[in-house]
């Protein structure tokens, strides 16, 4: 693939600036000294058709003026000059431009209508925008500093995106203080074109970046943003703070970006999910960054602590169990080995005080054993200056220790105090360690290390849309959803919403619905005493804050009286619903029985999300809810269910037998299909489902839906594309052998390793157009931790001694412009001249085409023959590269 096509942002060779001015204080006057004091590496004009003269060079009146290629504007001129500048950049071949200019959308009509206008001319030129209303953009390597920030940035591998302008600001004063550098730092200001999916695409394949940090207010395209992240995250550390978590937040969110702000809960799940850790503050964003820089790999969330003061060490624990870390329990080894380097008085447990006399030697063996312990996965070292400490000494151990460590685990020092520690943190700063001077913070950092590879584990989930053996009656579920809709409904009856679950293998409680009181009584006798009765109608959510529940009926004159009861009582506290009758079922008795509610709901921003929690009537006074986008799989499910305080309660509790787990997580993955497969779901409650050690039941249920228009995507509804099961097909091969070839999954690394070390050299140079001879893990996450709504890749294996076997794979990527894309295949040199490579690329075309994909195109080398001969054979047109005599172009149209 040729450069990015955000390169002329990142890389241009040529940069005008519109506004540059000698007038002092001026955001063009910054921005033009900006780039003059900062050494950029291109050429540079400044734009001014007031002065022939700006800053000691030549200015231009307009970019025609210019005469040269032009990849770059800046724009620091009135809003209503803009839209203009944009067309006759777009006349003269720009093909990015940053829009430091405030005053669009942000501020009401006036401006939304300017800033239409610039979009449509950026449309119409295909002219990629960063902003308006932004700092602007810096790339510290070439000397690219087109902001009206007051200083430079250091040369660094860390980028930074910002939807705040002033906070980079901030960020950039900070890091200057505290040796931080940047690869890039981009103020998106308003987002109207280029987004943060967009820049973290090209962050992606940016040499110059190894960890991305970000700072967001909002979101405008949710699967672009989920896509994006999840693509950088399986190869870089991304960080993030956003605001918003509360309502006042992002309000205040909202006004400042215009960007869509969510349920905040359901961000953090999906920023788990796609492997990305979120922080509090700006300090923790940079701690964050440099420890996972320093190689950590925690297991779990157990933190041991050492210390030599009992005071810190309480602190450190308190901090650790708000953040629902655990205490790591030492094995009798570690207490063993201790008890020869420690004092008697040592508390023999963790936190491990070594006593306030502590020498280097006690931090030592202290940290070894600690580390050593398979029941420890990270240390807090903490050393307060007393009387007989030589905390540079101490200091200096432990950095020592650190190089030489291959455990992984985290070791974080806090060395407390001023003066007498202040050589010893100069020393863990020149070692690149991570140190702190309060224990909390050094507990948070760890909280983050152990969530990042928490996520990482989470991002290597792919569920499938369905998740068993026993197909769901999508098409059952179908029709009772569009017979509501054509009767103007969009909430279903009890009944409806029972037989929808049922439709996806739900246990539900046998529900009838009576419409008199006789009618309720054959019914009730039919069903069994006792019963539980209740209003049947399509505009009451809370039926029991209506009076419409009356339960533990066991006589049939209880039955006869509850229903008028019934009737009465919701026409008198809610005489507009409407009413259809009552709804009559056996009443579910279970002595061992937790009341959990399973939901799902359409967040503005990622669409539909599942949440889990604790059921009832109180269950919006608990507020102990769990939230998961779909798709799920058991994994995902475990971990959503853990995610919640009424999870301690589904084990032996008291008197209480063990809940069936299977059976909960059998019904949580029935939603996730339910989610899947039915767009037009907006929200559903089942509350309350009853679990016990046999089973589980939703007594209730409640959903509402709504018409959407329908899509291609099958799945455009949703934020997370579900792995494509449909693409899995068999296939013989002459000789008889059956071949599966399904989409590739994050599991196959190994297998993809295999099957690329077993290529001829000739094979893996037709491929790869180099000499690979081993993929890295970077190349393994690529190949295998795809987004299906972006590429495609199809593997065709078969089972020999127990075991999957590659033979061959094809694959997609779309390109920038959504309806073209770029493939590749590649076959075992075993298998050649047997039909795999027609049909893998056969398939590979319908998949393309199922997506609304109208061009495959590619590259080949002249010399690779048997290629050619196939693309001629499926008919692609093949023309010699203008760029590289020795490739051929192909493309076909689908």
């Amino acid at each position: 693939m040729g450069k990015h096509y955000l390169n002329p942002l990142f890389a241009p060779k040529s940069v005008a600036v519109f506004g540059a001015s000698d007038r002092p204080d001026s955001v063009g006057q910054i921005v033009f000294k900006n780039m003059l004091d900062s050494g950029f590496q291109g050429k540079l004009y400044p734009v001014n058709s007031k002065h022939a003269e700006v800053q000691g060079q030549r200015s231009y009146t307009s970019i025609a003026e210019i005469g040269d290629p032009v990849e770059l504007v800046v724009i620091a001129t009135p809003p209503q000059t803009v839209p203009g500048i944009i067309e006759e950049c777009g006349i003269h071949g720009v093909k990015a431009a940053v829009i430091i200019t405030a005053g669009f959308g942000e501020v009401g009509t006036e401006g939304a209508a300017l800033e239409r206008k610039m979009m449509e001319a950026a449309h119409q030129y295909n002219i990629r925008l960063i902003g308006p209303n932004c700092l602007g953009i810096m790339r510290p390597s070439i000397g690219l500093n087109a902001t009206f920030n007051k200083g430079v940035a250091n040369v660094g591998n860390i980028a930074l995106i910002s939807q705040s302008g002033a906070l980079c600001t901030a960020i950039l004063d900070w890091a200057t203080l505290n040796d931080v550098g940047f690869s890039s730092v981009v103020s998106m200001g308003s987002s109207t074109d280029v987004d943060f999916g967009e820049i973290l695409d090209y962050l992606v394949s940016d040499s110059n970046t190894r960890s991305i940090l970000m700072y967001i207010e909002g979101i405008r395209n949710a699967r672009r943003f989920m896509s994006s992240l999840r693509a950088a995250a399986r190869i870089k550390p991304v960080i993030l703070v956003k605001v918003g978590r509360h309502p006042a937040g992002s309000k205040a969110a909202m006004s400042h970006t215009a960007s869509l702000v969510g349920a905040d809960d359901v961000f953090d799940a999906a920023i788990r999910r796609v492997g990305v850790v979120r922080v509090d503050t700006v300090t923790q964003l940079f701690t964050a960054a440099r420890s996972l820089a320093c190689g950590f790999r925690p297991a779990g969330n157990r933190l041991a602590i050492v210390t030599n003061g009992g005071g810190p060490a309480v602190m450190a624990a308190d901090r650790a169990a708000d953040l629902g870390l655990v205490m790591a329990e030492l094995s009798d080894t570690t207490i063993e080995y201790l008890n020869q380097y420690l004092p008697p008085n040592w508390p023999h447990c963790n936190p491990v005080d070594i006593i306030g006399d502590a020498q280097a030697d006690r931090y030592y063996h202290a940290v070894k054993a600690c580390l050593d312990d398979e029941n420890v996965d990270g240390v807090l070292a903490i050393l307060t200056p007393q009387a007989m400490t030589k905390p540079l000494e101490s200091a200096q151990v432990l950095i020592e220790f650190a190089n030489s460590n291959t455990h992984g685990k985290p070791l974080l020092t806090c060395w407390m105090g001023e003066t007498q520690v202040a050589e010893s943190r100069r020393a863990f700063t020149k070692a690149h360690r991570p140190h702190f001077r309060t224990p909390e913070p050094a507990v948070e950092v760890f909280s983050h290390l152990y969530a990042y590879y928490h996520n990482q584990k989470l991002l290597m989930q792919m569920p499938g849309p369905l998740a068993h053996h026993v197909e769901p009656d999508v098409e059952g579920a179908r029709l009772i959803i569009e017979g509501a809709l054509q009767e103007h409904r969009k909430v279903l009856t009890e009944m409806e919403s029972k037989a929808l679950l049922s439709a996806f293998q739900i246990p539900v409680a046998h529900t009838m619905v009576a419409h008199s009181a006789s009618e309720a009584l054959l019914i009730a006798q039919q069903l069994g005493f006792p019963v539980a009765m209740k209003i049947n109608s399509p505009d009451i959510s809370h039926k029991t804050d209506a009076g419409g529940v009356v339960l533990n009926l066991n006589t049939s004159h209880g039955v006869l009286a509850a229903y008028q009861h019934i009737i009465d009582t919701v026409r008198l506290s809610q005489p507009n619903a409407r009413i259809d009758g009552i709804s009559i079922e056996p009443m579910v008795v279970k002595p061992n029985g937790r009341e959990l509610m399973i939901g799902v709901t359409t967040d503005p921003v990622f669409g539909p999300v599942i949440t889990f929690g604790a059921g009832g009537t109180t269950v919006e006074i608990m507020g102990d809810r769990a939230v998961a986008l779909p798709p799920l799989n058991h994994f995902l499910v475990k971990d959503l269910i853990q995610g919640t305080h009424i999870a301690r309660m589904l084990g032996q509790f008291r008197n209480l037998a063990p809940a069936n787990i299977d059976a909960l997580e059998d019904v949580l993955l029935r939603v996730s299909e339910m989610v899947c497969e039915l767009p037009l779901l907006k929200e559903m409650d089942i509350n309350p489902l009853i679990l016990d050690e046999n089973g589980v039941l939703a007594a209730d249920a409640r959903i509402v839906v709504e018409f959407r228009q329908p899509s291609s995507d099958r799945y455009a509804h949703m934020a997370i594309y579900p792995y494509p099961s449909q693409l899995v097909c068999q296939w013989q091969m002459p000789d008889g052998t059956d071949i599966t070839i399904r989409p590739i999954r994050p599991e196959d690394a190994l297998l993809i390793k295999k099957f690329v070390h077993d290529l001829s050299e000739e094979s893996k140079y037709f491929r790869y157009m180099n000499s690979v001879q081993e993929l890295t893990e970077e190349m393994l996450a690529r190949l295998t931790q795809l987004d299906y709504s972006r590429e495609m890749a199809l593997i065709a294996v078969v089972e020999e001694v127990g075991k999957e076997v590659g033979l061959g794979v094809s694959r997609y990527a779309i390109n920038p412009d959504g309806k073209t894309c770029e493939f590749a295949l590649v076959i075992a040199d075993n298998i050649a001249g047997k039909g795999l490579g027609q049909k893998l690329m056969v398939t590979l075309m319908e998949a393309a085409r199922s997506y609304g994909l109208a061009v495959i195109e590619g590259e080949v080398l002249n010399n690779n023959h048997r290629m050619l001969k196939l693309m001629t054979r499926l008919g692609f047109t093949l023309k010699s590269s203008e760029d590289d005599p020795g490739v051929m172009k192909v493309s076909k149209e689908l």
